[in-house]
């Protein structure tokens, strides 16, 4: 049996005898390294193979019609068209069983997909793939001109509501094509069929070859086969392409183990450093060593370097212990939604913020990032993180600290912008310290209102401290009320997890009450509102008068 690969520039990771396998590969119109990364591979694994197409092409380095590399004009959909047409044309004189078509940003974790989708027995079918937003590889309308069409049928089947292999319209990206079947000898990627009359764009001329053919097209979702990363807009730049895809693979991370480059593969080392922060800290409860692993490969992905801070492990506390350093609770509090006392998760969180705010304010450090193990971080964080650095430090802002991931508490109406500063709000009455900046004039504003004497949770706290909190009887134990608080808008980071997720796991709300052992404090998940994801704003409160730089144009999570 033999099978044909097609890919635009490398392999999918999928578990198959390779001496069945025909592989080509085209790469062409580069301006960087490709081809040559692309041939030293191929010298070494072509013997792994049935057989090896190599199609590079050095020059030109632009199509004569493109604005820029991410632009696709019709030269380049033609060439792709023609690049595929002759791959299907190869693997046919070969006697190929099948025709696996791969781009080549598209990244396969599962290593039985390609068993998978031959089991279907389906003429072309497709694994859908996972991306940071509503965007997959399938459509589920199409327009009478051939354009895409939203349905209500899109987003059960995307979001695996709906389990199973759906007929679609359009598949694209990656897909198997059973050139066993009958009916595949009428396909064809170049030229476009004699009636058609719409768009020139690879995957609509191919979905049309399709229907001429009377071949309907499948998306399967019983499973996760893969991600791919959501296309960055036609004037974006290669850099931009390059975050986006280290994007797909650290969003792999939070549910998958790291996806490795080949072995075979020469790598420069990457240059990780704190982007203009005093320094970068990392709270990580040290039992959890897989949070830890996760963080500290995905910083590196990032090329952004940190100091990972022992949490304090409130399990581990017992009532000597919390004498011993003189903590006291805030008389009269209870959580808002469980009516119970603080826990000791919620301890050990808050000593770990507060022990970090300590150490800013021993070094004098004038600006630092503090984020939790538990998050994931938004496409093009660093830079993003950079550039609203950079804002505040040129308008002088006089910020204390600076939210970069939580959860909005009052939904009613928009939070205040700040003038001439590019996604930044002031900050209301928010939950979570997933991620925050802290300023030296921060740290020491939280040391000077001796929290340790009159202790709560540590997002209680915060907005306590920026005079923000509903509930006046806590206010009023903390005279001192003018801590400077913003939040970047939108946020950079959110949870890996929310509550009802799978893998949910939550270190302070799953834990026993501080100083009562017997008494649990997960009784009931579905009230624990503070790890619930952040509801959907109303109209009137949604922030819409923020000033948005222009890299949030690039980071819709629509589904085209």
């Amino acid at each position: 049996m033999g099978k044909w690969e097609s890919d635009t520039c490398s392999t999918p990771a999928v578990s198959y005898w390779n001496q069945n396998l025909l592989d080509s590969v085209a790469t062409d119109h580069n301006i960087d390294n490709t081809t040559a990364i692309l041939r030293d591979w191929l010298i070494k694994v072509q013997n792994d193979y049935h057989y090896v197409e190599w199609r590079p092409q050095e020059e030109p380095r632009a199509f004569e019609d493109e604005p820029g590399p991410k632009h696709w004009s019709n030269l380049r959909y033609e060439h792709v068209m023609k690049l595929r047409q002759a791959a299907l044309e190869t693997a046919r004189e070969m006697w190929a069983d099948y025709l696996l078509v791969a781009d080549c940003d598209n990244l396969l974790t599962h290593t039985d997909t390609l068993w998978k989708l031959m089991s279907e027995n389906k003429t072309i079918v497709a694994p859908m793939l996972e991306s940071r937003a509503a965007y997959s590889n399938f459509w589920c309308g199409m327009t009478s001109q051939g354009y895409y069409k939203r349905t209500p049928a899109y987003m059960p089947i995307r979001r695996q509501e709906q389990r199973g292999c759906f007929a679609v319209p359009m598949v694209h990206s990656t897909y198997l094509v059973d050139l066993q079947k009958e009916a595949s000898r009428q396909l064809a990627f170049y030229p476009p069929h004699p009636e058609y009359s719409w768009a020139l764009d690879d995957v609509i001329v191919f979905a049309y070859s399709a229907r001429m053919a009377d071949v309907q097209m499948y998306v399967c979702n019983k499973e996760t086969y893969g991600y791919l990363p959501v296309p960055v807009r036609s004037h974006a730049t290669l850099q931009d392409e390059v975050e986006s895809f280290v994007h797909t693979q650290l969003e792999i991370m939070v549910k998958h183990p790291p996806l490795e480059p080949s072995s075979l593969l020469s790598l420069p080392p990457k240059q990780p450093n704190k982007i203009g922060f005093d320094e970068v800290f990392m709270i990580n409860l040290v039992r959890r060593s897989d949070r830890r692993e996760r963080m500290l490969r995905s910083l590196y992905e990032q090329e952004l370097s940190c100091k990972v801070v022992a949490a304090v492990d409130g399990k581990a506390l017992n009532k000597t212990d919390i004498e011993s350093m003189r903590i006291k609770m805030l008389p009269g509090y209870k959580d808002p939604y469980h009516s119970r006392p603080l826990t000791k998760g919620e301890l050990g969180c808050f000593l770990s913020h507060y022990n970090i705010w300590k150490e800013v304010a021993d070094r004098g450090l004038q600006a630092s990032l503090v984020i939790e193990d538990d998050l994931r971080f938004e496409v093009f964080f660093k830079r993003r993180l950079q550039t609203l650095l950079q804002e505040v430090t040129k308008h002088k802002l006089d910020w204390d600290l600076i939210y970069i991931g939580r959860k909005r508490m009052q939904v009613d109406h928009q939070e205040k912008s700040v003038p001439n500063i590019h996604n930044i709000v002031e900050a209301d009455y928010s939950y979570w310290t997933l991620g925050y900046l802290l300023s030296l004039q921060g740290a020491q504003k939280l040391l000077r209102a001796e929290p340790l004497n009159k202790l709560l949770p540590v997002d209680e706290f915060l907005p306590v401290m920026y005079n923000k909190h509903p509930v006046s009887e806590y206010m009023d134990h903390f005279e001192v009320r003018d801590l400077r608080a913003f939040s970047a808008e939108p946020l950079l980071v959110f949870p890996t997890h929310y509550t009802g997720d799978q893998g949910y796991i939550s270190d302070t709300e799953t834990s026993v009450v501080w100083d009562n052992e017997t008494v649990k404090t997960d009784w009931d998940r579905a009230k624990s509102r503070k790890t619930q994801e952040q509801g959907e704003l109303s109209f009137e409160a949604q922030n819409s008068d923020v000033l948005q730089s222009e890299l949030e144009n690039w980071s819709a999570r629509d589904e085209l």
